[in-house]
Order: C-alpha cells, then sequence, then structure tokens
C-alpha cells in the first residue's frame, strides 16, 4: 500500500537492483497504439537507471518550490473554473433559447391549426349574408318596375331565389370548444437546476492519486501509482505521458491496474508521466497528479531486419512470421540482454504449433540450426516444453496460447570453474515464467557471456511476438 504521505514515495529507484513482483501485471504499448500485457509471474530484476523520482531537495530549496508550485496551481484552478463556468453560462443560455423556439413554434402551428377552421365558417357566414342582400335589392326593384318589366324581374328574381338557401348556416363550435392556449411553467425547475448548481464542482488541495514509482525497461518505462486519499475510491486510473519537449499530454492506459509499461519511448530522452483516478460510480475525472520525469538508459529489444519468413514492426519489436519459407532462427539485432533484467516475449496471435517452435535466449547466434533447442541456448516451445543447451526438461510450462506472456529473468551464480562432470565454466540461474507458473534451472555456458541475444523460430505462419 502506498504511504499517505506522498513524501515517503518520492525516492530514487533501481537503488537495490531489484524491482517488485508486480511488473508482471504491467502493459504496454504496441505498434498499433494497443496494450500489450507484460505477464511475469516472478519479480523482474532491473539495472539502476535512469527512469526515477526526483529525491527530495534541501529545506529552504523545496519550501520555495513548494510555494512557487501553490501559487502556479491555484491561479491555474481559477483559470479552470472561470473558463468552465462561463462555458457552461453559454450552453445553458443556448439551451434555454432553442426550448423557447420550440414551444413558440408550439404555439404557432395550433393557432394556425386551430384558427383555420372558425375563419372558413365566417368566411361563408359573410359570404351568405352578402347574397342575400343582393337577393333582398332585386326584389325591391323588381316590385317597384312597371308590369311588363315587373313580371319579368320577379321572374328572375325568384329564380335566384329558388337556387339559394338562405336558412342554411355553418356549424359553429361553441366557445367552451375553441382552444385557448396558455403556458404551462414549472417554477421547482428553477430549484433544482439551483441544487446542481451549488453542488456542481469541487476543489482539491491534492489529487487523489501519485506516481509512486518509475522502472526502466529497454524501450519502455514502468510506471506505477498509488491512492494517497484513504476516503477516495478509485474506480478507473488515466495515464498520461509525453516528452519533455511536447506540449501535448497523451493518453496511454485506461483502466483499473495501477501500474503500466509504456514501450516505444526512446533511450535517453526525458518524458513526462502524469495520472488521475475516476472516482466510484462518477464519470468526471480527479485532479492530475504531480508530473514526474523519468527516461530509461537501455537499448530497445530488436528483431533483426531482412530476414527470410518474418515481417517486423516499424520498430522492429514485434516480429510476424509470414507464409514465405524460412529455415533458421530469428535472432536479435545485438545482445541487449543483461543478466539482472527481465526479457518479456508477448505472443499477440498464433499459428499452428510445432514442437520445434521456440522462444528463449542464446549465447551466440549460430546459422545452420531451425530452433533454439540447442546448445548454448535455454528456450520454450509453443507446447510448453523447456529445453536447456538442447536437452528437454522434466518440468514444462502451460503451451503458448494468443496473449501468453513469456518471461525470462537470468542472474549470474558462479565464475570459474566448476566441479561437476555436466562441462561449462560458467553458471546462470535461469528463471522462465508462462501463464502464472514458472521453472528454475542453471545454465552452464562455456564462457563467460556480458549480454546475451534473444530468438524465436516458427515452423508455420501466422505466430505474432512482441519483445520488450
Amino acid at each position: 500500500a502506498c504511504a499517505p504521505q506522498y513524501s515517503a514515495a518520492r525516492r530514487r529507484l533501481g537503488q537495490s537492483g531489484t524491482a517488485p513482483a508486480a511488473a508482471g501485471r504491467a502493459a504496454g504499448r504496441g505498434d498499433d497504439g494497443a496494450g500489450a500485457r507484460a505477464a511475469a509471474a516472478g519479480g523482474p530484476r532491473e539495472r539502476g537507471g535512469g527512469a526515477e523520482l526526483q529525491p527530495g531537495a534541501e529545506p529552504e530549496a523545496a519550501g520555495s518550490a513548494g510555494g512557487a508550485e501553490i501559487k502556479e496551481s491555484a491561479s491555474q484552478t481559477r483559470d479552470v473554473l472561470k473558463q468552465h463556468f462561463n462555458d457552461l453560462k453559454g450552453t445553458l443560455a443556448k439551451l434555454l433559447d432553442e426550448r423557447l423556439v420550440t414551444l413558440l413554434q408550439e404555439v404557432d402551428t395550433i393557432e394556425q391549426e386551430t384558427i383555420k377552421p372558425l375563419d372558413d365558417c365566417q368566411k361563408l357566414i359573410e359570404h351568405g349574408v352578402n347574397t342575400a342582400e343582393d337577393l333582398a335589392q332585386e326584389g325591391e326593384l323588381a316590385i317597384r318596375g312597371g308590369v311588363g318589366e315587373q313580371n319579368e324581374k320577379l321572374w328572375s328574381f325568384t329564380k335566384k331565389a329558388s337556387h339559394i338557401q338562405l336558412d342554411s348556416l355553418p356549424e359553429v363550435p361553441l366557445l367552451v370548444d375553441v382552444p385557448c392556449l396558455s403556458a404551462q411553467l414549472d417554477d421547482s425547475i428553477l430549484n433544482i437546476v439551483k441544487d446542481h448548481i451549488f453542488k456542481h464542482g469541487t476543489v482539491a488541495s491534492r489529487p487523489p492519486v501519485q506516481i509512486e514509482e518509475l522502472i526502466e525497461k529497454p524501450g519502455g518505462i514502468i510506471v506505477r501509482w498509488c491512492k494517497v486519499d484513504d476516503d477516495f475510491t478509485a474506480q478507473d486510473y488515466r495515464l498520461q505521458f509525453r516528452k519533455c519537449t511536447s506540449n501535448h499530454f497523451e493518453d496511454v492506459y485506461v483502466g483499473s491496474e495501477t501500474e503500466f509499461i509504456v514501450l516505444h519511448i526512446d533511450p535517453n530522452v526525458d518524458y513526462q508521466f502524469r495520472v488521475c483516478a475516476r472516482g466510484d460510480g462518477r464519470q468526471e475525472w480527479s485532479p492530475w497528479s504531480v508530473p514526474q520525469i523519468g527516461h530509461s538508459t537501455l537499448v530497445p529489444h530488436e528483431w533483426t531486419a531482412g530476414f527470410e519468413g518474418y515481417s517486423l514492426s516499424s520498430r522492429r519489436n514485434i516480429a510476424l512470421r509470414n507464409d514465405a519459407e524460412s529455415s533458421g532462427v530469428l535472432y536479435s539485432s545485438a545482445p541487449t540482454y543483461f543478466c539482472g533484467q527481465t526479457l518479456t516475449f508477448r505472443v499477440e496471435t498464433v499459428g499452428q504449433p510445432d514442437r520445434r517452435d521456440s522462444i528463449g535466449v542464446c549465447a551466440e547466434k549460430q546459422n545452420g540450426y531451425d530452433s533454439l533447442q540447442r546448445d548454448q541456448a535455454v528456450c520454450i516451445s509453443t507446447n510448453g516444453a523447456v529445453f536447456v543447451n538442447g536437452k528437454e526438461m522434466t518440468n514444462q510450462l502451460p503451451a503458448v496460447t494468443s496473449g501468453s506472456t513469456v518471461t525470462f529473468d537470468i542472474e549470474a551464480v558462479t565464475l570459474g570453474s566448476t566441479n561437476n562432470n555436466e562441462g561449462g565454466n560458467f553458471k546462470l540461474r535461469v528463471t522462465i515464467s508462462s501463464n502464472n507458473r514458472e521453472v528454475v534451472f542453471d545454465w552452464l555456458l562455456d564462457q563467460s557471456c556480458g549480454s546475451l541475444y534473444f530468438g524465436c523460430s516458427f515452423f508455420y505462419p501466422g505466430w505474432k511476438v512482441l519483445v520488450f
């Protein structure tokens, strides 16, 4: 557990030459940006290096830096609050305007739909009244004329009157049936909005999570973090990183784990890391942790380019067994694995297994072999069999499947001649872990090796392996 006082976690890393065993749960970024999990069962042994949290400064300098940090963070917090609430006011005003327009359109629609029948009725009545007035005037004129003229006008009047229905009127709705528009407005919304506004936003004096540890890996850095607020229940964490020369942080992990291995780290380049958390049942993220700077001094692991039968990623840390014919082992481009480190292979995809398949390390490259199941090499086959100097061990590991992570941890045990008949004068202690199981054995070499090659061989296409 992380100590409540974050200062207790601000220590230089890699001093003891060992790293906590939780690196088996670390995850990294593949070439396609996806996370690649490292599942080493045992604790990886890392060389002390450039990935570190800065040690505590002198009291006077620390006090000055702390005051500056308080002022800077307070200023940034004020700016964030002002910008957020200005944006919120603008959004609320826009939403209210949109709602008003919608309601006014409803009024217009109801008015037009309900008043049209009444307008039609009024027009029909007015037309009938006008027709009756015209007919009455024509009748008066017929009565006033002479006998012959009178008879003709009376005949015309009678004919028109017989075709006009003066006693027919359209049905007029009762006043109670005529729509009467009104606005229904619930004033309680003000209290609801007021309650939400008064509860909206908080000001935290410190983030609930801080970065605890940075551990260098070849081409990567393991980042570990912990809670520093006992009252905060975290549901998810969010990790970001950037080069110190960049102005933009990049999301690299979101999940419930408390560590992650960030790959694609250039050696001897400073990177900044920060983390935040999301409380249980909440949507918003907490404030960011104090950014921490780390770098890796270890050269990234790379496969040898141009080897027939294998396609490599742009960074050459992923090898894919393609459909081309291959009659050999794909080795690393250089002996970049050193004793005391953890070498991790993650199988991204699988093909058809073969007992001659191999993933492992060796003292030197040897052409003419189709597998690492040979002298001066240790490896695991895809069926889980373990080979030491070409001999199969009794103990086995689980078969390799898609998503499996195989790790090698090697330490020097003795130097000089041995007093046995096994041959070799240099002994290494090897731990191979896979799928939460491990085997430990001694590996005898003919001569001392300051660094080792790694390699793989697959007889059928489809196998894809990430190394870090």
